[in-house]
């Protein structure tokens, strides 16, 4: 898996809340083609800790109480894949872009890339 390599905005340009990497954007055009448009929703410590939480858009059910921070474009997936969060855990990572990434072994949430032997998680970096 490669590692994260830090794409900063050009001058002027705001660099955005939620990125990803080349390996976690390679498990989600897999992903995509099996399941369809997909989502996320970044788990604020139910089941698998604090890991983002990848479903096919729609079945998880954000309310009123969840914020979408960012919509990925995902080079190869057809639509773009919505990150969501709630609320407040977006408060408390207000200063933080959040980068999806991916590391071999499973996690313990219902996340769709379990039967993958893969775990999406989340780097960060303070903004």
């Amino acid at each position: 898996m490669q590692p994260y390599e830090n794409t900063n905005p050009p001058a002027g340009a705001e660099a955005p809340r939620v990125d990803i990497t080349p390996a976690a954007a390679a498990v989600l055009r897999r992903l995509r083609e099996a399941h369809g448009p997909l989502m996320f929703h970044q788990s604020g410590g139910c089941c698998d800790g604090s890991s983002p939480m990848c479903f096919p858009e729609g079945e998880f059910r954000t309310g009123e109480s969840d914020v979408l921070i960012e919509s990925l474009a995902v080079e190869g997936v057809a639509e773009p894949v919505s990150f969501w969060i709630s609320a407040s855990q977006n408060a408390a990572w207000a200063h933080t872009r959040l980068i999806v990434d991916v590391v071999e072994g499973r996690g313990s949430g219902f996340s769709l890339e379990a039967p993958e032997g893969v775990r999406f998680l989340i780097r960060s970096k303070v903004i």
